[in-house]
């Protein structure tokens, strides 16, 4: 019995969100109807079982294998696609960019960003799953693995322009980037921020002081909020020599080598209720303050307006892979492709996008670390009245000297409800 059929049979007990389209949005790009894994709970595993039984029969059948031979097999130089003129490495796409005297406005910059060129939905297997330490699943986990590592196969690079965010105002007069009316429109905005925290490597410290910073930033930033909710963090640092362990036990993130060089968003229609429900109700994951909210307490929270929102720190002035941002105007009605983050008690969702040449990007040139950058990954509304969500990735800045730092950050994520 497919996923499909098993959605008529799920589980009644199970926390399925409805399933919610912003108005003018297409459906997405995603299985089961884009119904939630958790329609498919079984015995209380969240969905976890359905959804690795899908992963392995695409790691069988090489699903996505006709797009990397299209790109692998296409000839040297500059890939038309559906989507426009895509490059497999970044220095060709910065090339062309040169050529065609591709600019931006005062304060930008025009540089490649790498998008996926696959449409269809795809599944991630995350590290701490117990897949990977079974060893009668070996040669399993080595498919699984080698499936992983061919998603970033199925992505080039395309020219973009970013904007220089702290001049929003040029090009929606009146409307400050500080201002929770930007993030309201746009799904991106920059407080500031004085921290306490000394030592952002120390996730106790982190947790302790930051978290709580972070939760009182929200409150005064947006007008009518109730409740702010810090729940985890992660830190960046590619030049970082001390111990980059992670321990999720611990509530310790660890640090992180690598940037997120891939257009993306950390959530959608159904993960950021089903992550929301989940915090409120099971703490799980939760790096934050412990919440204790019954099920009805938490479906009576979540019937009002609630958002999701990452916050992006730096540690020093940002000189080298910068955080950069899309406004939501401009992908408003262009579908998602789900990815499936398959846990052991729960499946994740995230979104990529395809490559569109009026996405309107922005970034913080140089950005401070009194700088906080602020993204939406969720909003509640539906109606179309405000911003879903933006979505995000790391780049690299064409501007920068060879010499340039990589950039140290801390990222919190966070739920503001009102």
């Amino acid at each position: 019995m497919g996923a499909q059929e098993n959605i008529a049979s799920r589980n009644p007990e199970a926390y399925v969100p409805p399933f919610e389209l912003t108005e003018g949005q297409p459906p997405p790009i995603a299985h089961n109807g884009g119904i939630s894994y958790m329609a498919l709970d079984k015995d209380g595993d969240a969905g976890t079982a359905a959804a690795t039984e899908v992963a392995l029969a695409q790691v069988a059948d090489g699903e996505g294998q006709d797009v990397i031979e299209m790109i692998e097999n296409a000839p040297p130089g500059p890939i038309e696609t559906e989507w426009g003129i895509g490059f497999r490495e970044y220095d060709e796409c910065m090339e062309y960019i040169r050529a065609n005297n591709i600019t931006a406005p005062p304060g930008g910059v025009a540089l490649p960003l790498r998008y996926t060129v696959h449409e269809e939905p795809t599944y991630s297997i995350v590290s701490s799953n117990a897949l990977w330490r079974d060893p009668s699943r070996k040669e399993e986990a080595e498919r699984v693995r080698k499936y992983e590592r061919d998603h970033g196969r199925r992505n080039l690079y395309f020219p973009q322009v970013l904007r220089d965010a702290r001049r929003m105002e040029e090009y929606y007069p009146g409307l400050s980037p500080s201002s929770p009316e930007c993030m309201d429109r746009l799904g991106v905005s920059l407080a500031h921020i004085e921290s306490k925290c000394k030592n952002f490597y120390d996730s106790e410290e982190v947790r302790s002081v930051f978290y709580l910073e972070i939760e009182k930033l929200l409150m005064d930033f947006f007008p009518g909020a109730t409740d702010a909710l810090v729940y985890n963090h992660d830190v960046f640092n590619k030049d970082y020599d001390g111990d980059r362990r992670e321990d999720q036990d611990a509530k310790n993130p660890g640090v992180n080598a690598g940037y997120a060089n891939l257009v993306h968003n950390d959530l959608n229609d159904n993960s950021g209720r089903v992550r929301c429900r989940e915090l409120l109700t099971k703490n799980l994951r939760n790096f934050g303050r412990e919440q204790h909210y019954t099920e009805a307490e938490a479906d009576e929270k979540m019937s009002r307006r609630f958002m999701s929102i990452n916050l992006a720190k730096p540690m020093e002035t940002v000189e080298q892979f910068p955080f950069v941002l899309c406004a939501w105007p401009s992908f408003a009605d262009q579908p998602y492709i789900t990815n499936y983050r398959i846990y052991d008690d729960r499946v994740g969702e995230t979104t990529r996008f395809t490559h569109r040449a009026d996405h309107e990007w922005y970034w913080f040139p140089q950005q401070k670390s009194t700088e906080v950058s602020m993204l939406k990954c969720y909003d509640s509304i539906t109606d179309g009245s405000v911003s879903r969500w933006s979505f995000h990735s790391a780049c690299v800045d064409p501007t920068a000297p060879e010499d340039a730092r990589c950039r140290k950050n801390v990222v919190v994520r966070s739920f503001v409800f009102f």
